[in-house]
């Protein structure tokens, strides 16, 4: 025991003392090795693990600088589904890019909107937070913002005085449905992504479509729904169903079946999601019809799995690494500019960059960063048949 609290009790001093260096000396060793040689730094690391010395406490960087070196990513879903959707790793990928980058850690906090998130929310030890794709009326939000710390929101909410980063759901959705009406289909359908934090499955009505929380579905229905009405389509007898992309693979199939068995049956799907789009790729699939000569297919966000399924997916791409990356950025403070040519923030120093909130946005104009989407046409599109335009 005497020895476990001699051990415990090791400090800086004590280990340049029995080297016979300076504090300073040792302390660049853990913090800031670019300011020693290589092999005065293994000598110094070396009598450090024979003294029994971990490392610098933690909490006393966080005494000193006011900085965790720690950002929170809050997002509605399940933490499986994090490393499972192919749209939320690839934003991920962009968020942990940079953090790597500056040594920054991350702490995802899946809500849910469940008790134990708010509080983990409440008491994380970050300095500043992304928030992911949450719904309008979430309570992980109100505790994030309660928080007085820097944030940045992706996709959704959009918060008054809080930077957006985000794609133009509407022009890209309204993009989608003009493809497929220049190839004169008449007779469109859509699956739609969650309206509601509910995990509800199935037909959407007006009171569904009235009380809706997600802005994304709506404005990508509302792209979908203004792209009608120009081709003089009556957007109220177009049929909707609502299909949550985190749920499994057979229920887009069986949404998507619904579609397709109505009668008159739909020429054309738009889907809020590639999974969405493959379930309808299934249901086709089942019926025995063929796609594109039966009916096209429509996604949404270019998946790598969009361009190898057969036949591949036309689709909306969009950056969904950039976004990610983007959105830490933006956080940490680093210039979009420079990104490309700066190596790292912490080349000479061991500080994660001082977060901003008006160094790279002016706040009072509530910016948001927009970025590029684009059609890309595959093989699931084609020209409506011909008995049917």
């Amino acid at each position: 025991m005497q020895q476990d609290k001699a051990l415990k009790s090791v400090t800086l001093q004590d280990i340049a003392k029995a080297m016979g260096v300076s504090r300073t000396t040792v302390s660049n060793a853990f913090n800031r090795p670019d300011q020693i040689s290589a092999e005065l730094r293994e000598r110094v690391l070396a009598m450090a693990k024979q003294m029994g010395y971990a490392g610098p406490n933690p909490m006393g960087r966080m005494l000193r600088t006011g900085k965790t070196g720690v950002i929170g990513l809050v997002f509605s879903e399940a933490l499986p589904y994090a490393f499972q959707d192919p749209v939320a790793i690839a934003f991920l990928q962009g968020v942990s890019s940079v953090c790597e980058k500056v040594k920054a850690s991350l702490l995802i906090v899946p809500t849910l909107e469940s008790d134990v998130a708010q509080m983990t929310i409440q008491q994380a030890a970050v300095d500043g937070f992304i928030v992911y794709s949450m719904p309008d009326d979430s309570e992980a939000v109100a505790k994030v913002l309660e928080r007085k710390l820097p944030v940045i929101v992706v996709d959704q909410p959009n918060l008054s005085g809080v930077p957006l980063v985000r794609i133009d759901d509407h022009k890209a959705a309204r993009e989608a449905a003009l493809h497929l009406l220049g190839l004169n289909h008449r007779r469109l359908g859509i699956i739609a992504m969650d309206l509601l934090s509910d995990s509800y499955v199935g037909p959407v009505n007006s009171q569904r479509l009235e009380r809706a929380a997600f802005e994304i579905s709506l404005l990508r229905l509302r792209g979908y729904e203004d792209a009608m009405r120009e081709a003089g389509l009556d957007f109220n007898k177009v049929p909707i169903v609502e299909c949550p992309p985190r749920n499994s693979e057979n229920d887009a199939f069986e949404v998507a079946l619904t579609l397709l068995k109505q009668d008159p049956r739909p020429t054309g799907i738009l889907a809020m999601c590639d999974i969405l789009a493959i379930g309808a790729l299934r249901a086709a699939e089942h019926l025995g019809l063929s796609v594109p000569k039966d009916l096209s297919i429509v996604g949404f966000d270019d998946i790598p799995l969009a361009s190898v399924i057969r036949p591949s997916l036309t689709t909306i791409q969009q950056p969904l690494i950039e976004k990610g990356a983007i959105a830490a950025e933006l956080l940490l403070g680093i210039s979009i500019a420079d990104r490309d040519s700066h190596k790292t923030a912490t080349a000479t120093t061991d500080k994660i960059p001082d977060f901003v909130m008006g160094g790279v946005f002016d706040l009072n104009e509530n910016p948001h960063k927009v970025l590029e989407t684009k059609l890309v046409v595959r093989e699931s599109s084609g020209p409506a048949p011909i008995q049917l335009r």
